[in-house]
């Protein structure tokens, strides 16, 4: 059957597939990448505070952990996505509205009953991870990290409702295909996020010298300003209140469009913000399984993070941490390209073209694929490099040395992963566009379990001489067999005959 069967409508007669596809993928991927860019930035200056290894430390176990809990809801939420792109095929618009309230609303929800409770538990959550710890010096590390984690989170947990309406509101734009209001926000969430760090972090303590005129000039105007104003150094603490404020800025301005007369009088936007209880069971009944498997997920890691590796001690938790952020430079850009899959797969779905679904999907599935493997190669070759970028100067160098080569191996053998990393991702984010959620789901669950988890502590416990490379080598072996086993679904292909606009089972 041709793309431009007569039978259904065109997705764009004017563009090639791989136009269209890139015309929702770059704001995304730049969205994606933006957001990458402010945990860089903060992980960056976090790490100038001071020479003691513990600041990128405390803030990486603080935002895991808070991302575990806030993750559940943000990847239920992402079957928004699902919902508005299937309508747009099915030209019926103006029905997708009704789906981003019900995420909002759901959100208010789970923001009451869970991440406000987590949050408060969350000092003695960390209280765990020292539980044995007999070494007075190590002890006092442990719990100044542990201290300034909490607070990192906390602040974060507190602040998620503003976290979750935007990610609703995003998704509503995203199956659209109107990513490009998301991407303005992003950039301008980014600006204060990076203004406001150098407040709330050094305050009227000016880092260490970078070497870089304007950076350097910056930084002793904000400390002069600070010190006018009276503003403490708040140091991880202010990390996570200048995200905070950066976030509002990233949903006030596509929630200002959302809600614009211009879009109640195309798609009728203001007129199902009440509580539609059928509209949440049905986001609910085919999301869930998303959000099970992310939250799942991002548990299984952080365990990987703050237990396995962490298990090895500071050193090693820290070059965890800064590897992990590398991680998500190559992460985020394949992430952004398999929400412009599931935009892409839904609307075909939504004109009844699964044919065409399945062409979007390989194209994004090489785009992904691409970039990834070129994030293996820049792993490998500047390995050395890139931990050192977050080693403050001052850092004795006994314990540089011992960050650096930690890490480097980490690097290594994330580098073995992306190219399948690039295949998870983008045949999920198919997968998602046709609302095939529950069977990735439970691949997710069993294999992040068995792999990461029971994987990882075999390791730890039965090669103790690999020390913290051997859970990351487990974490390695967890990728790959899950890109395996979401390449077989795909390829199988189930999901041609899912139809969730008639609510149909989801597999």
């Amino acid at each position: 059957m041709s793309e431009s069967a007569p039978s259904t409508p065109a997705l764009d007669a004017q563009r090639s597939p791989l136009v269209e596809l890139l015309a929702i993928a770059a704001p995304v991927v730049a969205t994606m990448t933006s957001y990458t860019a402010m945990q860089f930035v903060d992980k960056l200056m976090v790490s100038r505070i001071g020479p003691e290894p513990v600041y990128v430390g405390a803030q990486g176990n603080g935002g895991f952990l808070s991302w575990i809990a806030i993750s559940v809801a943000m990847g239920t939420l992402t079957i928004i996505n699902t919902f508005v792109s299937q309508h747009l095929g099915a030209k019926s618009p103006e029905k997708s509205p009704a789906y981003c309230w019900a995420g909002c609303w759901a959100s208010v929800a789970y923001w009451l009953l869970v991440l406000i409770p987590f949050g408060l538990a969350l000092p003695t959550i960390f209280s765990w991870s020292r539980a044995g710890e007999t070494d007075a010096a190590a002890l006092a590390t442990v719990v100044l990290r542990d201290r300034m984690a909490a607070e990192y989170a906390q602040v974060l947990l507190y602040g998620a409702i503003i976290t979750l309406l935007a990610r609703a509101v995003q998704q509503f734009f995203y199956g659209m295909h109107k990513p490009g209001v998301i991407l303005i926000a992003s950039v301008l969430g980014n600006i204060a996020n990076l203004v406001l760090n150098t407040f709330f972090v050094y305050g009227p303590k000016s880092p260490a010298s970078t070497g870089i005129g304007f950076i350097d000039a910056w930084f002793a105007f904000s400390a002069h300003l600070s010190h006018s104003i009276g503003l403490p150094a708040m140091g991880v603490k202010g990390s996570a209140i200048a995200t905070l404020f950066g976030t509002v800025v990233e949903a006030a301005i596509p929630l200002a469009v959302f809600l614009s007369p211009k879009f109640n009088r195309l798609y009728n936007t203001r007129g199902s913000w009440r509580p539609d209880l059928a509209k949440i069971r049905e986001l609910l009944s085919i999301g869930w399984a998303t959000g099970a498997m992310l939250g799942n997920e991002m548990i299984c890691w952080g365990m990987f993070m703050v237990f396995q590796v962490g298990h090895f001690g500071t050193s090693h938790s820290t070059a965890g941490w800064i590897t992990h952020q590398w991680m998500a430079i190559s992460f985020m850009p394949s992430y952004g390209i398999s929400v412009a899959i599931t935009s892409s797969v839904g609307k075909c779905m939504g004109m009844g073209r699964p044919d065409l679904a399945e062409r979007r999907a390989w194209l994004g599935l090489r785009l992904a694929v691409a970039w990834m493997s070129f994030c293996a190669i820049m792993f490998v070759v500047f390995r050395h490099q890139m931990i050192a970028l977050f080693i403050e100067s001052s850092t004795p160098e006994h314990d540089a040395k011992q960050i650096m080569s930690i890490g480097a191996g980490f690097l290594l053998a994330t580098a073995a992963f992306q190219f399948f990393d690039g295949f998870a991702m983008s045949l999920s984010g198919a997968l998602r566009g046709a609302g095939d959620t529950r069977w990735p789901g439970v691949a997710t669950i069993i294999l992040s379990w068995t792999v990461i988890v029971g994987g990882g502590w075999a390791m730890v416990y039965l090669a103790p001489g690999l020390q913290s490379i051997g859970p990351w080598m487990a974490a390695a072996a967890y990728v790959i067999l899950l890109s395996i086993a979401i390449f077989l679904r795909f390829t199988r292909g189930p999901w041609r005959g899912m139809k969730v606009l008639e609510g149909a089972a989801t597999g």
